[in-house]
């Protein structure tokens, strides 16, 4: 018999991956809609739980109205001889693979940027409860993780209900984070790996270090090697260093070793503190993005609830797909809250000294880790909403990215006649000229448009277009 004959739907790793679209969807559950959604494991006394036990606080999926968005708050309360507090953040992260395990179930992200859909034909199958939702879990963590002995689950779709346990959720996450940190990748012999996310981000190997956490900020090293230990077959694995490639840009050969393999060749190298050449591959489940501004020459940073447009006029989800699905795309970098605590953060790149803009709501949560000296040099949508705007309030502020910047004035004296620019402009080998999103060429009547280009190039030639000053305005 399987131990899923009573469960209205198909269960099995086939529909990890599965993606639900809003038209076929029955109703949303967290997501980028709802402030307030979480989910949270605790590891507790055995006399504290009772095995098996599913609550329910606030309406069930059947009285949710069909393509609804709803709050949802998950807490997974689990016992055991062996288990101990360390093992939380690893239960929390499994809630993630196990409902996906569900035919037309989807789930993404963790903590508290969960989002979670359910498909209208699982709904007519019968999948209209969180009790059926809550039993696939109860067996699936008892079957991956045996020294669970006990396990309760409580789903939470009353607004007030939520919001009260998200509270309490918030400094859980905290004081985990605040544990792992003080410890230095230098001082270790073993980093972790995570491919839990390779069912959306198929070559998608995620490194995790004392100094950097994992992108969807939830698997610290600690957690990691807590994994590792009681799951070594698991989705989470040791990983050993290896020689030092590069210190500066965190480049192991250790890691790159075990990137390959685990990607299947797909990824050969990476380097961890930059989001240049070879940069850490990223998911769909980050927490952020750091991208690139050209205009500035600095980084601006992004996180998944924020709405509207970033300071470049790109929203996050545009963003978002610029560097998910495993890929290593320069000038973007999925990253955690987290990792921007880290004194590694964008290590190669010039740290905080390259950061200019950043949502507010992720400056206040990490203000006390940007050196003093540039806490208040650095933007927010609330002081700047356009590259002009951020242009004049960098210059203003003296952020040290001023210093690096050349004077138009210089280039337009360069630019007068053919003779003046038809000699090469040298670059160093290998330098990208440019890296863009998006890159328009118009020629033969046809436009081609170049999506995430990177231009290398030995020489420039610059040439003024007939009719036309340097500066791209008629005569």
């Amino acid at each position: 018999m399987s131990m899923f004959e009573d469960i209205p739907v198909e269960v099995g790793v086939i529909y990890e991956g599965e993606r639900i679209r809003r038209k076929n969807m029955q109703l949303e559950l967290g997501g980028p809609k709802q402030e307030h959604k979480f989910e949270l494991a605790k590891v507790k006394k055995m006399d504290e739980v009772e095995d098996g036990k599913i609550t329910i606080i606030g309406p069930d999926i059947k009285d949710l109205k069909e393509g609804s968005s709803n709050p949802l708050g998950i807490l997974v309360e689990v016992a055991g001889e062996k288990l101990e507090t360390d093992l939380e953040g690893v239960v929390e992260r499994r809630i993630h693979e196990y409902s996906n395990f569900i035919e037309g179930f989807m789930h993404l992200n963790q903590r508290y940027d969960i989002w979670l859909r359910l498909d209208k034909k699982s709904y007519q199958k019968g999948l209209n409860s969180f009790q059926e939702i809550g039993k696939v879990l109860q067996r699936l963590f008892k079957s991956g993780l045996p020294i669970i002995e006990k396990i309760q689950i409580t789903f939470f779709t009353d607004p007030e209900k939520i919001k009260e346990h998200w509270k309490g959720a918030l400094q859980s996450y905290e004081a985990r984070d605040a544990k792992a940190r003080g410890l230095k990748d230098a001082e270790v012999d073993k980093f972790y790996g995570c491919t839990l996310c390779q069912s959306f981000a198929p070559t998608h190997v995620c490194v995790i270090t004392p100094q950097r956490y994992s992108n969807c900020g939830s698997i610290s090293w600690f957690d990691g090697r807590a994994s590792a230990r009681i799951d070594p077959k698991g989705p989470i694995f040791e990983i050993e260093k290896g020689d030092v490639i590069d210190a500066e840009k965190g480049e192991f050969s250790g890691v790159n070793n075990t990137v390959k393999q685990k990607s299947l060749g797909e990824v050969t190298r990476v380097r961890l503190y930059t989001t240049f050449g070879y940069p850490h591959t990223s998911c769909g489940c980050f927490e952020g993005v750091a991208f690139y501004i050209p205009e500035v020459d600095g980084f601006g940073l992004v996180h998944r609830g924020f709405q509207g447009e970033t300071v470049n006029g790109l929203p996050f989800s545009t963003i978002a797909d610029s560097t998910a699905g495993g890929r290593q795309v320069d000038g973007f970098h999925g990253i955690s809250i987290e990792y921007m605590r880290s004194p590694k953060f964008l290590k190669a790149d010039g740290g905080w000294n390259r950061v200019v803009w950043l949502p507010a709501t992720v400056k206040e949560r990490v203000k006390e880790f940007v050196p003093k000296e540039v806490v208040d040099k650095v933007a927010t949508e609330n002081e700047a909403k356009t590259i002009g705007e951020l242009k004049a309030f960098l210059e203003e502020r003296s952020h040290p990215i001023v210093e690096t910047w050349k004077k138009p004035a210089a280039v337009e004296k360069a630019l007068p006649t053919i003779a003046e620019v038809e000699a090469p402009i040298e670059m160093p080998a290998g330098m990208p000229v440019a890296t863009v999103p998006s890159l328009p060429i118009t020629t033969g009547g046809y436009k081609i448009i170049m999506k995430n280009a990177k231009i290398y190039a030995n020489k420039i030639i610059i040439r003024p277009i007939k009719g036309e000053k340097a500066g791209g305005k008629e005569e």
